[in-house]
């Protein structure tokens, strides 16, 4: 395969980390400030980043998010070792990010949604090394959610 056939599968990945960071972003201004969703999505689009983002997965990350945050928020809760209100707000907005594309975005191996909120994780968490926690939450929820994948390892 030549470089320029891969460079659309790359770009097209890095587009979509872009997407989700953005998303993790907006997603601790709802939780933090209870912001409508949809004055979220009109001020993200206004971003400078989002213009090298996926937008239509921001979109769809940021609503679906917002829309089943009480179902996505049971989802991974059972798996915690502290009460959800301990939870620092970037960490709670990376769980329900990883916790939704488990849930909803079939498409994306479950590795690569475990892979993804590590690294916001490492980015945005507020706690040393809170990117472990993250990585032990959603890798439960993944066994639950995707049990059958995770199982046969893909």
């Amino acid at each position: 395969m030549s470089a320029d056939a891969a460079k659309p599968k790359a770009q097209g990945s890095s587009r979509r980390g872009l997407a989700r960071r953005l998303t993790v972003q907006a997603l601790y201004r709802w939780l933090v400030n209870e912001a409508p969703a949809e004055q979220l999505l009109r001020e993200f689009r206004e971003e400078p980043g989002l213009g090298r983002a996926d937008g239509a997965y921001f979109d769809e990350l940021l609503r679906g998010i917002t829309d089943d945050a009480v179902q996505i928020t049971q989802t991974f809760a059972p798996h915690l070792d502290r009460p959800l209100v301990e939870l620092d707000p970037a960490e709670r907005a990376i769980l329900m990010l990883g916790t939704f594309e488990l849930m909803a975005k079939q498409d994306v191996p479950w590795r690569v949604v475990v892979n993804e909120s590590v690294n916001l994780t490492k980015m945005f968490g507020g706690v040393d090394e809170s990117y472990k926690f993250v990585n032990g939450v959603l890798d439960r929820v993944a066994h639950t959610v995707r049990g059958a994948q995770v199982q046969a390892g893909l």
